[in-house]
């Protein structure tokens, strides 16, 4: 398949593999990126050095491209930016800030740089800034959310109305189908999280990756808005977040609740109970612990099984 996508990234399927805390290494990058998508290191859960270390690893695993998600919001921004240039990282995807803070620094780099955003007024703002694509986010998304929970059935066709550039859905798609329904509406490529949390490269617990592949549906939801929207599966931290919500939690006391290395706690150490489980509402369709490559297959050839079907049909 050639679209703007697959040419901005120089990559064979338009499938991004998200730049999520704690589950995204440079072992499922580089094993993303072999099978033909793009595969990202998730910055946000490393210190500077770490992410170095992790840079250079991913380029002896892969000869493909593959990007680093950059956190604006997270502390040692400067220093995180400098060892990706340092580095000759070429895509950038950013998040969880101003887009104007960091894309002409990069731009002047010769790097490729995605932002990610939730609403129409930071879609216009990030193609502005100069961006060359966006991720649009939906309500069903894992992690840090937009606070206007708008769905990505609704997201993406009022971003792509509103903006020129290349648009990449994400939000609730982990299958081809769910793909297929994206380009539908407008997308031009994927990111798709939850489905590679589980792969077997995923720097995630194993009793993490467990945990997702046994969530229903329901089991997921949408928490301290008034700090920063994420979405958690239930479990006893999330029951004490819940609680402070209901009798009125201040932003500052959600924040004592959450603490330090919360999610680090939970995702990359198994803490199943005291620790912060990010991940989206696929999860409650996702059934088993599998190679990225296989995942990435299986969601391409479903994608074009869709296609041929619902070209088949007679109106």
């Amino acid at each position: 398949m050639s679209n703007r996508i697959t040419t901005l990234f120089k990559i064979q399927y338009p499938v991004i593999q998200a730049g999520m805390i704690w589950c995204s290494g440079w072992e499922l990058a580089s094993a993303v990126s072999n099978a033909g998508g793009l595969g990202i290191i998730g910055a946000g859960s490393m210190y500077p050095e770490v992410l170095k270390t992790h840079i250079r690893k991913c380029k002896n695993a892969s000869s493909k491209p593959f990007a680093v998600n950059v956190p604006l919001l997270y502390p040692n921004v400067e220093e995180i930016m400098n060892i990706i240039v340092e580095e000759g990282v070429k895509i950038v995807f950013s998040s969880a800030g101003n887009p104007a803070s960091w894309t002409s620094f990069l731009k002047e780099k010769g790097i490729t740089v995605v932002h990610v955003i939730a609403n129409t007024k930071f879609a216009l703002k990030a193609e502005a800034c100069g961006v060359d694509a966006i991720v649009a986010e939906g309500f069903e998304a894992g992690g840090h959310n937009g606070r206007e929970e708008t769905t990505t059935l609704c997201l993406i066709p009022m971003v792509k109305d509103q903006v020129k550039i290349p648009v990449i859905a994400a939000g609730g798609i982990g299958t081809g189908r769910a793909m297929l329904a994206a380009f539908a509406l407008g997308a031009e490529g994927v990111q798709i999280g939850s489905a590679f949390a589980v792969a077997e490269e995923s720097s995630a617990h194993p009793d993490f990756k467990n945990r997702i592949i046994g969530a229903a549906e329901g089991d997921t939801k949408l928490r301290m808005k008034k700090l920063v929207p994420v979405r958690l599966l239930k479990n006893t931290f999330d029951e004490t977040i819940a609680q402070a919500e209901a009798e009125g939690a201040h932003a500052e006391t959600l924040k004592q609740l959450l603490g330090r290395a919360r999610a680090k706690l939970g995702m990359f150490e198994g803490n199943l109970e005291e620790g912060e489980l990010e991940i989206g509402q696929v999860s409650a369709m996702l059934k088993g612990i599998k190679p990225a490559a296989a995942i990435l297959d299986e969601i391409w050839q479903e994608f074009l099984t869709e296609k041929q079907r619902i070209s088949s049909l007679k109106f």
